[in-house]
């Protein structure tokens, strides 16, 4: 790890619109990471894959030997480099641009994927937003619409379209948090929605078992991506009240991804792993 604990500056809350730097930049593969052909072949589509976590798995799949296919909103020049992390690893990428409240363009998503890359192996439900509040009355219905139909409604829309292609052997990973065991005081209409996929994962991989269609999830706890910055106004404490006491990178969750998707993960569903800095919780 090439950044030490519990260095972050006071990064504020960045404007729509502007872009910002994040001081350490996140590490999204390790230097001495190597792939040893787990997903030779296959076939990914990743959600919110452009930055973050999901830039995290995307390029780790591309280094087992995955195609990738990103679904983003409107972040060009993250996709962009996400596209070029890829590509480096030799194999092939193609990114999809839209919103993915919008049922027809999910739908048309996994369409595209399967269209470019030959079939669809794994896909990944890990897009999310998070608005902090620390006040109830704040919480706008507004706010807990978007919140839901960004965060766990492209879920439904994604896999109930990805099942038309998926076969014994693939699978489906969501990406849930770990405030959806401990709760958020700050994050309540996203940790509802947090919530809301362990349950989805659960109740999904029951039903797809018979199918042999593998339904897992992970729950990061603060990992160091752009989503903080971009929603804190102070960042300085953020990871500290961890067992570890620090924030974790992507490059830390991103294996986590290739395990699950990969035949070592062949006998685990409806399971959730806790990458989280060591705090405990249930389920």
């Amino acid at each position: 790890m090439s950044t030490k604990p519990n260095t972050f500056p006071n990064q504020k809350q960045s404007q729509p619109g502007k872009e910002y730097k994040m001081i350490p930049e996140p590490e999204y593969i390790r230097r001495d990471y190597k792939g040893s052909s787990k997903l030779k072949g296959l076939k990914a589509i990743i959600t919110g894959g452009d930055s973050g976590i999901g830039r995290s798995a995307a390029v780790h799949f591309a280094r087992e030997g995955a195609d990738v296919a990103i679904v983003y909103y409107n972040e060009d020049k993250d996709a962009d480099k996400t596209k070029e992390l890829i590509e480096k690893e030799g194999q092939k990428c193609i990114l999809i641009k839209g919103d993915l409240k919008d049922e027809t363009f999910c739908k048309n998503a996994v369409g595209k994927t399967v269209k470019a890359l030959g079939g669809l192996n794994i896909v990944v439900n890990n897009a999310a937003v998070q608005f902090p509040k620390s006040d109830f009355k704040d919480i706008t219905g507004n706010q807990v619409r978007e919140t839901f139909e960004t965060n766990i409604f492209p879920f439904f829309y994604l896999t109930r379209e990805a099942l038309k292609h998926l076969k014994e052997g693939d699978c489906i990973i969501n990406t849930t948090s770990v405030t959806a065991y401990r709760g958020s005081e700050h994050l309540i209409d996203y940790s509802s929605t947090k919530g809301a996929i362990v349950s989805f994962t659960r109740s999904t991989s029951a039903m797809l078992a018979e199918k042999r269609i593998r339904v897992n999830g992970i729950a990061p706890g603060p990992i160091w991506t752009p989503l903080i910055p971009s929603t804190f106004d102070d960042v300085r404490e953020f990871g500290k009240d961890v067992p570890l006491k620090r924030a974790g990178q992507p490059s830390e969750v991103g294996p986590a991804y290739v395990f699950l998707a990969s035949k070592d993960a062949s006998y685990i569903t409806g399971q959730i792993i806790h990458i989280n800095g060591g705090e405990i919780v249930g389920g």
